[in-house]
């Protein structure tokens, strides 16, 4: 009762654009279906998501695919490192199968695939986990959808963002962070080096550091956030985006 008592005195202070917070699918509708797959993707839209956020690797064969960590054996239970991997060998293990028997047979996608599955006016959020090598394939992947599609480029490497910004100069690209003194260190050299933004873990916004990134006139977007309370605390500080494992639910709570 008090959590809910709580949630509603919120919402009445909340600014005009509460209601236009970007929702952004966290490796797809990852809280239902297997994360970084086609089927997730597909999910997060059905949802309602404005964008989808994906990460992605380089294969030893130089082909990307969707994937957030660097070995395969959380997601599939085969051990193999994806950067040292054929595309045909990671693309022939099960990725759906640990999330739900629903999904099983559902394949590591490559990033073509994932894109192919954005409705237009809808947005894909590529993150980098590999650096900069990957850029020039990202690049002949890519350019070709560029027109048709909306893309927004994030990395934690500082220099892997910076060099994708070079790659792609008419998309948006955010810095990652999700450490305090990291952030200090390299928040003020962020305009400087042409990037649009910041994404960074919620923790680490309150009023002090919303101010500053919006004082260095970047743009501001959040994740992980499942918590309808957290969502709302956030919402008024400027928050342009949030990434979370469950967009339709989560906007169902905060529009409450």
């Amino acid at each position: 009762m008090k959590k809910t008592f709580i949630l509603f005195a919120m919402t009445l202070f909340l600014p005009r654009s509460f209601g236009q917070v970007e929702i952004i699918a966290h490796r797809g509708s990852s809280y239902i279906a297997p994360e970084n797959t086609v089927a997730s993707t597909l999910l997060g839209f059905e949802h309602g998501a404005d964008a989808v956020e994906v990460d992605i690797y380089l294969t030893s064969d130089n082909r990307i695919v969707c994937i957030h960590d660097a070995n395969t054996k959380r997601t599939t239970g085969s051990d193999h490192v994806v950067k040292d991997s054929d595309s045909g060998v990671l693309r022939s293990l099960d990725a759906g199968s640990w999330k739900s028997a629903e999904y099983k047979g559902e394949k590591i996608p490559f990033l073509k695939e994932v894109i192919l599955a954005v409705p237009k006016g809808k947005r894909l959020v590529v993150e980098l986990k590999c650096t900069s090598e990957v850029l020039p394939y990202l690049k002949k992947t890519v350019g070709r959808y560029l027109k048709n599609r909306d893309f927004t480029f994030i990395a934690f490497d500082f220099q892997t963002i910076i060099d994708t910004k070079k790659t792609f100069p008419g998309n948006p690209c955010h810095w990652l962070c999700s450490n305090k003194a990291l952030l200090e260190k390299n928040l003020p050299l962020v305009p400087g080096s042409g990037l649009d933004g910041v994404s960074l873990s919620y923790g680490l916004i309150d009023e002090q550091v919303a101010s500053r990134v919006k004082e260095l006139d970047l743009e501001l977007y959040t994740w992980t956030v499942d918590d309808p309370a957290e969502a709302l605390r956030l919402i008024p500080l400027g928050v342009k985006g949030i990434t979370t494992n469950r967009p339709g639910w989560l906007r169902e709570q905060i529009l409450k």
